[in-house]
C-alpha cells in the first residue's frame, strides 16, 4: 500500500509540474521545490536544536503560531522551520518573523522525506490540523522523532474510519500524540485504537485573542461608526452582497465591506452593486485625508484591516456562507459582536457553537437574513447579548497552545 501511496505523489507531482505550464499557482508550487534541498542544508547548523511546524497554507499556519511563538518565547534558543504545502501560505508567510527557516514542503516520497530529515534531525515535529503526510509520518517514527498533530479534527465520514481505511489508521497510530479539536475527535480516533489523544481545542482561539491584544485603531473607522448603526461585512463574495445591497433599502444602516477578492474588476462589481447608497473606496478616504464622510457603503479595497475593522461595527456578516463555506468568524466573535452568515457553515464547529449560543446566526436566503438583521437592528438588549455570548467563547476556549506546549516541552 505504501508503494501505491508514493506513487499517488509522484503522479501530483508530475501533474503539477504540467500544469505550472499555463498554471500560476502550480508554477510557484514547483518552482518552490527547486534547489530546496541544497538551500535548506545550507542555511541549517546541523548543531542546532530545530522544531519542525509544517501548515498546508495560511488557515493552518494561524493555527499552529500561537504555539510557535509560545515555544520561542519560552525557549529563545530553539530554531523553528516553518514548511508550507501551497503556495497561498508560503507567498504570505515567508518573511514572517517568527520562524528562522521557512520553505515548502519537500513532496511526501520516501527519498525526499529521509533526505529531508537527515537535513533537518528536527528535535520534535508538529504538523498542524488536516496534514497527514504518511512517508515522514513513517520517517519520525522510525528515528523516535516525536511527531504531534496538532488542532486537529476528525469526522465519521473520513475514510480512516471506514473499513478501507485500515492502512492509513495504522499511518495515523504512528503519531506520538494527537492534540484534537473536540471530545468527538478522540472519541473516533479510540474506534480505530488510537488512544494517545488529548482534547486541547482549537489553538485559533489563541490567535485571535493576540490579534485584539496588537489590534491598531482606526480613527477614521471609530468616528465614522459613532452612534450609527453599522454593519461591517468581511470576506464577501457576489451572493453576499446581493443580500446586504437588498437589506439596505429596508434598513437604515452604515455599511463598512470588505470583499475577500479586491482586485480591481471585483471592487468596480461592488461600488455598482450599491449605488444607490453612495459608496467610497477606504484607498480614496485614506488619499484624501479625510476625517470624516457620510458615503453609507465604505468598500475597503485593501488587505490587512478587517481584523481590526470588527470592533467598529454593531454586526459582523461574514461572507462565503452561500458558496463554498463561511471565513474566519472568530475575529468578529473575539470583540464580542454577534455575527450573521449564510447557510453553508456545517464544516465549521465554531459557527454551530456561537449559533448554539445566540452568538451567532444563520440564514439560507435573503429574507431570512433581513429577518435575523431586523431582530438584532431593533432589540438593542439582545444584539449586545449576543455579542457577550461570542467573546465569552472565545474566551473560554483560549488556552489551547499552553496546554501542548506543557504536555510537549
Amino acid at each position: 500500500m505504501r508503494t501505491l501511496y508514493t506513487f499517488s505523489i509522484v503522479l501530483y507531482t508530475l501533474l503539477a509540474k504540467c500544469l505550472s505550464l499555463w498554471n500560476k499557482k502550480a508554477k510557484l508550487w514547483v518552482d518552490g521545490r527547486k534547489s530546496l534541498f541544497p538551500n535548506i542544508k545550507s542555511a541549517i547548523n546541523p548543531n542546532e536544536k530545530i522544531i519542525w511546524f509544517h501548515c498546508a497554507s495560511l488557515g493552518e499556519f494561524e493555527q499552529g503560531r500561537p504555539l510557535m511563538e509560545l515555544i520561542k518565547e519560552k525557549q529563545p534558543d530553539v530554531k523553528i522551520l516553518l514548511t508550507f504545502f501551497s503556495p497561498s501560505g508560503y507567498e504570505i508567510r515567508k518573511n514572517y518573523e517568527g520562524a528562522d527557516y521557512i520553505c515548502y514542503l519537500p513532496t511526501d516520497t520516501p527519498k525526499h522525506t529521509e533526505q529531508f530529515l537527515d537535513i533537518v534531525n528536527p528535535a520534535a515535529i508538529f504538523f498542524v490540523k488536516y496534514e497527514f503526510w504518511y512517508n515522514y509520518i513513517h520517517q519520525a517514527y522510525r528515528r523516535n522523532i516525536p511527531f504531534y498533530s496538532v488542532a486537529c479534527i476528525f469526522r465519521p465520514q473520513q475514510f480512516y474510519f471506514s473499513r478501507y481505511g485500515k492502512w492509513f489508521a495504522e499511518q495515523l497510530a504512528q503519531i506520538t500524540h494527537f492534540f484534537t479539536q473536540d471530545q468527538a475527535s478522540a472519541d473516533l480516533l479510540r474506534t480505530i485504537n488510537i488512544t494517545q489523544a488529548t482534547v486541547c481545542g482549537d489553538t485559533r482561539f489563541d490567535r485571535v485573542c493576540q490579534i485584539v491584544k496588537h489590534a491598531e485603531e482606526i480613527p477614521f473607522f471609530a468616528d465614522y461608526c459613532r452612534n450609527r448603526f453599522t454593519i461591517v461585512a468581511g470576506s464577501t463574495w457576489l451572493p453576499d452582497e446581493k443580500i446586504l445591497a437588498d437589506l439596505m433599502y429596508s434598513l437604515d444602516f452604515q455599511l463598512v465591506i470588505a470583499p475577500h477578492e479586491i482586485h480591481e474588476k471585483h471592487i468596480k462589481a461592488v461600488e455598482k452593486r450599491f449605488a444607490d447608497f453612495s459608496p467610497v473606496r477606504y484607498s480614496q478616504i485614506v488619499k484624501n485625508n479625510a476625517e470624516r464622510t457620510e458615503n453609507k457603503v465604505v468598500i475597503i479595497d485593501s488587505i490587512g484591516l478587517l481584523s481590526s475593522l470588527y470592533r467598529y461595527g454593531e454586526v459582523a456578516f461574514v461572507g462565503g456562507g452561500f458558496g463554498a463555506g463561511i471565513h474566519n468568524i472568530l475575529e468578529a466573535a473575539t470583540y464580542g459582536k454577534p455575527i450573521v452568515f449564510g447557510h453553508n457553515y456545517k464544516k465549521f464547529k465554531e459557527a454551530a457553537d456561537l449559533i448554539q449560543r445566540q452568538a451567532a446566526f444563520s440564514g439560507k436566503n435573503s429574507a431570512e437574513i433581513e429577518k435575523i438583521i431586523s431582530l438584532l437592528y431593533s432589540q438593542e438588549d439582545f444584539r449586545k447579548e449576543s455579542g457577550n455570548n461570542a467573546r465569552q467563547y472565545v474566551e473560554n476556549n483560549a488556552g489551547g497552545a499552553e496546554k501542548i506546549y506543557y504536555f510537549c516541552c
